[in-house]
């Protein structure tokens, strides 16, 4: 038989858990005390385990744990002394100040001699003492603000200030807590079977979604009161303000449960989301289920989907595999598929923007499955639902499988390209278009448009259905006219922007985008028709000749801002898309000149630029955009949950910033809030042109016109991402230059600056050989060292005042002017960096340079440099007269120059201050001056 391992000890795991703890070994220490738990079945010795886990808690600031481990430690020994205290002190973390305030005074009822409590029960008491007088006085204000909010016989104007106060009262914690006891919930809940006033509706519904902001207790209270169903209740509306508000409040409920915040950059934490797995799961399941209620409005079914897009691509609400499982690919697809043709009595009720906003949704689900096992389920569920259509024998299902596969080829492109590759489908759709079905012929038309987006497809298309496109073009109907006018134009535009390539002959993309402009106009304004257009443009816009006779059309051009300031998401991609292409904010490929040779020796293809692409024209071309406030335009199509469609926003502002003139109007139009959210979620490409828009507003304007109030501080993360050493000169040196303006505002920016990280990125620049950049970094450097916080870093164990020394003999004369600002400054503010300008072996070449330099603003900052190092301490004065400093600084005295007038008196300063340390004396009668040589 084989001997039995001993078991662990629970006292030995105590004790090797006391040693962890006291050597900083929080997360081991744990680890034990936990191992002795489950091994102890003693009372007494439980509770003792427990508070030392609580101890190791406490350091870690995991104050709800404390909390539970001093709960069951003080259940067996209730008047522990240091399991209350140490209750206390994550009581006290988390704001729960009157519990704190309780256990801190049993605590010295049951240990009087504890010397630690009587300060901290000093603290408390004045703490709880101020909150009952301010709780007081917020709970009389809720009552008062509850009786007339919920009055419908009151004034009406009287109750919506009521209403506004009351969600100025539920921002603060207390304010929450007390509306939430006054029954106010139970108040909105009966309100909105009765109320009129759709002001006051909206404001209650955005009431209780700031009841839930930050609060899962809070948010809790509400689930119960009025439950998840109630929600998607008050969805159910035709007011876009009304959806916007439930929308936003069931945002919320998931943030509370997730740990999220409404900032664009806010993840879900992982420990909450398994912890309220039931509650987000049970949210999830409500927005599926309701995809396809028949009676919701369409623009709640947007805003269920836009839900669902905003939150699938977070792995730990793993709602992408979720929405696998519970049948949210087949719902999305059924929405994707509805028709506003058919208005039968189950149809259900879309917006022109619902299959474009589904799409977008089955793109970013799609695009969250990373192994292949999962993308062959996303592909089997789609292909399960497209044959559940194809085997009925109606000719409707026919449809809904063409419109399906439309909104894949919009969507997640590789399964749309994967589908109608399968055989049949071309030749399915080839036979609808070529029908005498109007509804056939135009499901048709727009499948063939979106198919055509590769060469390869766009070939079999020509060869096949260009005979049936001119064929429809000649349609009475005008719906059907326009989609083989979009259909012609994209195979005309199959070359790109290369001028050789012609798919149809000389002059063939004029005539189309002639056509497409009279379609843009039409007098009826038939918005399909437009919108249509405007994707016929997009694609004849690759052609330059096309984009001169267009950028001249000022009628078209405010067709299609009109057509963009709609918000409309299924005119997104033709007018964004024919704006990228007037300003040429494509991505370019870089043709290097010897691969050009390469190409021509080996007889292969070289794209052509039109000359009428050159930056003049381009910059012609942005100008007159600008000028026509293209920029409302582009703030109206953000609203896009497309990530794609975000860049290609973020590509067209930042071309509208490379025009120096346009900064401004974009800041008016409302750009600068669009692009930061722009800067920090989306593609990389996205973010970047975002990013570098931002630069060059902030480099024009002033930031505090530009940037006010706290957008100033959500502007410096994408400033500081553009310090990237991946990105180029230019967008480093504009990011430095916006850095620096803001780094001049205040303090607070400045922080801002450091908490991002900005001071080691910019910090780089400083040693860069690109004189641009070296300089724009060391002008950031000076305006940060008015921070207290650069100048204790500039005292630090490093380099970093050694390297700005040297950089103040730099030869360009604005580096030496900020390198030299930023010594005069860490010398006037730090004794340390006095003795640290040691520390180059340079530091007096640096000092003669700037001292006996031509030019004044440089001779000012040495002459202040000398006169702080000389007031910093004698131990620095004497290393300084040791040299030919006091020569130097002699001779200045004597120039008889108006140009020093402001030098003067700070070299007389700081030869007084030699004379006060006794390291020289004042002059003899000859005017002489010599150094002492005796000891003190």
């Amino acid at each position: 038989m084989g001997s039995s391992v001993p078991e662990e000890n629970p006292a030995v795991l105590k004790e090797q858990g006391n040693e962890a703890f006291k050597n900083g070994n929080f997360e081991e220490a744990i680890a034990l005390y936990t191992k002795a738990i489950k091994l102890t079945s003693d009372e007494k010795e439980l509770a003792v385990y427990f508070k030392n886990r609580a101890a190791a808690y406490l350091k870690q600031e995991k104050y709800e744990k404390v909390i539970e481990d001093c709960d069951k430690s003080l259940e067996v020994i209730p008047t522990d002394p240091k399991a209350l205290f140490r209750r206390s002190q994550a009581l006290e973390s988390l704001e729960r100040f009157e519990e704190a305030y309780r256990d801190a005074r049993e605590v010295l009822k049951v240990d009087p001699s504890n010397k630690f409590i009587q300060p901290v029960l000093e603290r408390l008491h004045k703490i709880v003492q101020e909150r009952a007088t301010r709780n007081a006085q917020i709970t009389t204000k809720v009552e008062s603000m509850n009786k007339v909010a919920f009055d419908l016989t009151v004034d009406k104007e009287k109750r919506e200030a009521a209403i506004n106060n009351l969600f100025v009262l539920a921002r603060d914690k207390v304010g929450g807590e007390m509306i939430l006891k006054a029954g106010v919930l139970h108040k909105i809940k009966q309100l909105l079977k009765v109320e009129k006033n759709h002001n006051i509706y909206v404001s209650a519904i955005r009431l209780i979604a700031e009841l839930c902001k930050n609060s899962v207790e809070n948010t809790k209270v509400v689930l119960k009161d009025v439950g998840l169903p109630w929600f998607l209740e008050i969805i159910d509306s035709n007011d876009q303000n009304q959806v916007n508000a439930a929308e936003v409040c069931m945002q919320t409920i998931l943030n509370a449960f997730s740990g999220m915040d409404h900032k664009p950059e806010s993840k879900p934490d992982k420990e909450m989301c398994e912890r309220y797995k039931f509650q987000i799961d049970t949210l999830l399941s409500c927005l599926v289920y309701s995809l396809n209620n028949r009676t919701i409005s369409g623009i709640a079914r947007d805003a269920i989907i836009e839900l669902l897009i905003k939150n699938v691509h977070f792995t730990t609400l793993c709602w992408a595999e979720r929405l696998m499982e519970i049948g949210g690919i087949q719902r999305l697809l059924e929405c994707a598929s509805e028709l506003e043709e058919y208005k039968y009595e189950s149809a259900m009720n879309i917006t022109p923007s619902t299959q474009t906003i589904a799409a977008v949704c089955l793109a970013r689900i799609y695009e969250n499955m990373y192994y292949d096992k999962a993308k062959e389920t996303f592909m089997e569920k789609i292909q399960d639902f497209l044959s559940s259509k194809l085997l009925a024998p109606d000719i409707e299902s026919k449809i809904r499988v063409t419109v399906a596969i439309t909104a894949l080829l919009r969507g997640p492109l590789e399964v749309g390209n994967a589908i109608i590759a399968k055989e049949g489908i071309i030749e399915m759709i080839l036979v609808m278009a070529n029908s005498d079905d109007i509804l056939q012929q135009k499901v048709a038309c727009e499948c063939i448009i979106a198919a055509a987006s590769k060469q390869d497809k766009a070939k079999a298309i020509i060869t096949q259905g260009v005979h049936i496109l001119k064929k429809l073009y000649k349609s009475p109907e005008p719906g059907i006219r326009v989609r083989s006018l979009v259909g012609l134009c994209k195979l005309a535009s199959s070359g790109g922007n290369d001028a050789s390539i012609k798919p149809f002959q000389e002059g063939s993309t004029l005539k189309l985008a002639e056509a497409c402009r009279r379609f843009l106009l039409n007098p009826g304004k038939d918005k399909d028709l437009r919108k249509w257009s405007a994707e016929g443009l997009s694609y004849l816009t690759l052609d330059a000749e096309v984009k001169e006779k267009l950028v001249e059309d000022r009628a078209a051009l405010q067709a299609l801002i009109e057509l963009a300031k709609t918000g409309d998401q299924s005119v997104l991609y033709g007018v964004i898309t024919t704006l990228v292409n007037l300003c040429n904010a494509y991505e370019k490929q870089e043709v290097l000149p010897e691969m050009v040779e390469l190409a021509k020796f080996a007889k292969q293809h070289i794209p052509e630029e039109h000359e009428l692409d050159d930056p003049d024209f381009v910059s012609k071309r942005i100008l007159i955009l600008g000028k026509e406030n293209v920029g409302s335009a582009l703030v109206a199509l953000s609203k896009t949950e497309s990530n794609n469609a975000k860049e290609l926003i973020a590509r067209v502002f930042n071309a509208l910033c490379s025009e120096p003139e346009l900064r401004g109007s974009i800041v008016q139009q409302g750009g600068v809030k669009v692009l930061i959210k722009l800067a920090l979620d989306g593609t990389d490409k996205g973010k970047r042109h975002a990013g570098q828009a931002l630069s060059r507003i902030g480099i024009t304007i002033n930031p505090e016109v530009a940037f006010p109030g706290q957008r100033s501080f959500e502007v410096i993360r994408p400033l500081v991402n553009q310090l990237h050493q991946d990105y180029n000169a230019l967008e480093n040196f504009e990011a430095l230059m916006a850095l620096c303006n803001i780094a001049q505002m205040d303090e607070s920016g400045r922080q801002r600056i450091l908490k991002e990280g900005g001071l080691s990125k910019v910090d780089h620049y400083l040693y860069e050989d690109h004189e641009m950049l070296r300089r724009a970094a060391t002008q950031v450097i000076t305006n940060l060292t008015m921070s207290p916080d650069v100048v204790e870093i500039y005292e630090g164990d490093n380099d970093k005042m050694k390297y700005l020394v040297i950089l103040c003999a730099e030869e360009d004369l604005e580096t030496s002017l900020a390198a030299s600002g930023a010594v005069a400054i860490l010398t006037g503010t730090s004794q340390k960096c006095c003795s640290k300008v040691f520390d180059s072996s340079t530091w007096l070449d640096s000092l003669h340079v700037l001292l006996a330099n031509k030019n004044t603003n440089l001779q000012y900052r040495g002459v202040s440099i000398v006169k702080h190092m000389m007031e910093s301490s004698k131990e620095v004065a004497e290393k300084l007269i040791e040299t030919d400093i006091l020569e130097i600084l002699m001779a200045l005295t004597k120039l008889e120059d108006k140009k020093l007038s402001q030098i003067k008196p700070i070299v007389e300063e700081t030869l007084k201050c030699a004379e006060s340390w006794g390291i020289i004396k004042k002059p003899d009668e000859e005017g002489e001056s010599s150094q002492t040589t005796e000891p003190e």
